[in-house]
């Protein structure tokens, strides 16, 4: 946007010497299964239940999965259980 190739260079060296320390992130189905067991654990029924089963996944999947496709997952299967 800003037409400032340098800095992508930069941005994209520095992304290359810290993407090795980080943590492996989840797949889509380890999500998935996760969020059932959350789901399983808690005994969460409805989407009312959503804040409990994220506070069961949030140790697990922080800083190895996007929240918005864990919240998305939890929705969607609170969802189709009922």
């Amino acid at each position: 946007k800003g037409g400032r190739q340098d800095l992508v260079a930069k941005e994209k060296a520095e992304l290359d010497i810290l993407l090795p320390f980080l943590p492996p992130q989840l797949s889509e189905e380890e999500v998935e299964k996760l969020v059932r067991e959350a789901i399983a654990s808690t005994g969460a029924t409805t989407q009312k239940d959503l804040g409990k089963v994220m506070g069961a996944l949030a140790p697990k999947v922080k800083g190895r999965a996007d929240g918005s496709l864990v919240s998305k997952k939890a929705k969607d299967l609170l969802g189709s259980s009922r």
